[in-house]
């Protein structure tokens, strides 16, 4: 017997008709790339999404298409959002601080049909733009007073005027849920980036998930400020979930340093903010120069690396921000859990609820996980016994874009990473399967950086491992052999990285041994590099 009631798909429109229809006074505040902060309502952000929806549509857009975005946070990276998914073609974020070569392999793997940009990335996108050869069209999002006189991008468009050509007539089709909404790339640690497509259905029910009491609690009587970029896994999706809830959302377009970011908390009175520990750095160390306190934030989601014990006492003991620390991959959309305790857990000591609150945390309804040994045998949920660590849900990649081979083991999802479950359902990440490095929440390939090195002609050998850093986490440190007869000093070594990669994956030292060891099949064993100079980086005391 088949339940007798309404079908009603599960699409990214849906959730802005909800937002036009039940709170559209609400306001989305946008520090611009032009210097100045501009304000609108959902209710304005609904009309433009259905202008540039047409937009997309008179420059030839057709269902499944992907537009790429090359932009900062703000409301006009939020309307492509909108009229790009739910209009039945693809957004495709790309996230800048790749190396150029990266970005233009992966634009020609998605196969991108539009490109949209501010302007900050105006010179990237002209270095590029004769390499793109699928991108038809380069829009600017910015308007006719900010374009530029001349540009190396033939018939460069400009954002404003195509949406100022368009009229607010446009319905939102009625797409199957399973129809793909956007499309993120992993950061390609090994070999090429890899491409996960969301769906409108993994979407819905990923922005459901999110909001719940026990994931990130949100409200409509909050006012959001997403830190993490809209080109990092869709800003863990508060871009949604803000518009389902009816928060006010606030924007930080560019200005990412502390003393922006506490101006905008300030100003418009945000109660939730989220990204990488770094970036919350910066930001305690302002605050902390100044001698200022938070007036209205009491909530952080700290995620895309594990977040120092010291910052989340901080934030709660001095600041009186409750740090809601979370994990997730780009594969599983990226929340896979997040650490909220259980009412049990909230009679236990202090210290004991911070040791709890340190682990990366628990799954919300959707994502199950389990940690298995190297015979592919459970895991008992002990706290103890550590094994890689797979999952599987409603939100998590089934097989990546292009690609025909699954990555699934036994329908359930390998994450690279090796952990703990304890008795309370709070998993621990302990340790990384493959040798990357995450710095400052974004990962770093290993093994691109020792095949850069060891093409210089005076190395033999070479490898590279994280090393402990003091603001990033995690920094990469590469350890050379040279060949015999040869010199090297550490300078021309590390120049000679200089156009080869992104700078920021430049390693911050080199040190120079002997011999690398070597297991019985020739494999370098970074475990042994790692226990010997893990903290090489750190300031010796």
């Amino acid at each position: 017997m088949i339940g007798q009631m309404m079908q009603q798909p599960l699409q990214v429109s849906s959730l802005l008709r909800h937002a036009e229809r039940h709170h559209g006074e609400q306001w989305v505040v946008s520090r611009r790339v032009e210097g100045d902060i501009h304000r609108y309502t959902y209710r304005d952000l609904a009309r433009r999404a259905r202008q540039l929806a047409k937009a997309m549509g008179a420059l030839g857009v057709l269902p499944g298409q992907r537009v790429g975005t090359l932009a900062w946070n703000g409301y006009r990276h939020l309307e492509l959002y909108y009229a790009v998914s739910g209009s039945g073609a693809v957004l495709h974020t790309l996230n800048p601080r790749l190396h150029v070569d990266q970005l233009v392999w992966i634009a020609e793997h998605a196969q991108d049909q539009v490109l949209c940009f501010d302007k900050t990335f105006l010179p990237i996108v002209e270095a590029v733009a004769d390499r793109l050869k699928g991108v038809r069209h380069f829009v600017l999002m910015t308007d006719r007073e900010h374009m530029p006189s001349e540009s190396a991008i033939p018939h460069l468009l400009c954002y404003e005027e195509l949406m100022a050509a368009q009229d607010d007539h446009f319905e939102w089709p009625a797409l199957d849920e399973n129809t793909a909404s956007s499309l993120c790339y992993t950061s390609g640690t090994t070999g090429n980036p890899k491409g996960v497509l969301y769906s409108h259905r993994s979407t819905l029910l990923h922005t459901l998930a999110s909001a719940l009491p026990d994931s990130l609690n949100l409200s409509g009587r909050d006012t959001i400020l997403p830190v993490v970029p809209m080109f990092h896994v869709n800003a863990w999706g508060l871009p949604y979930s803000a518009c389902m809830v009816g928060a006010k959302l606030v924007f930080p377009g560019p200005g990412l340093d502390g003393k922006s970011l506490y101006e905008l908390f300030e100003s418009e009175g945000v109660t939730l903010s989220a990204g990488v520990p770094t970036v919350w750095q910066g930001l305690l160390s302002h605050v902390q120069a100044q001698g200022l306190r938070f007036s209205t934030m009491n909530r952080t989601v700290i995620g895309g690396s594990a977040c120092p014990p010291s910052m989340m006492e901080m934030f709660e003991d001095t600041y009186g921000v409750q740090v809601i620390h979370a994990w997730g991959m780009t594969e599983l959309s990226p929340i896979g859990t997040v650490g909220v305790l259980k009412a049990e857990q909230l009679a236990w000591p202090k210290e004991q609820r911070r040791a709890a609150l340190a682990k990366q945390g628990r799954s919300p309804f959707g994502i199950d996980m389990k940690i298995i040994d190297a015979q592919g045998d459970e895991l008992p949920w002990d706290g103890k016994s550590a094994g890689d660590l797979l999952v599987r849900g409603a939100w998590v990649v089934e097989r990546y874009f292009g690609l025909d081979a699954s990555p699934l083991e036994n329908s359930w999802f390998p994450t690279g990473d090796v952990a703990t479950i304890d008795a309370q359902g709070f998993m621990n990440i302990t340790d990384r399967s493959k040798d990357v490095i995450k710095s400052g929440g974004e990962w770093i390939g290993s093994i691109d950086l020792e095949n850069i090195a060891m093409a210089h002609p005076a190395v033999a050998m070479a490898a590279c491992i994280a090393a402990r850093h003091p603001k990033w986490d995690e920094r990469p440190l590469l350890i050379v052999t040279l060949k015999p007869g040869a010199e090297l000093s550490r300078e021309a070594m590390l120049n000679f990285f200089e156009g080869r990669i992104a700078k920021w994956w430049t390693p911050d030292d080199v040190v120079f041994v002997d011999a690398i060891p070597l297991g019985a099949t020739g494999k370098m064993l970074k475990h042994q590099l790692r226990d010997k100079f893990q903290n090489h980086l750190l300031p010796q005391g």
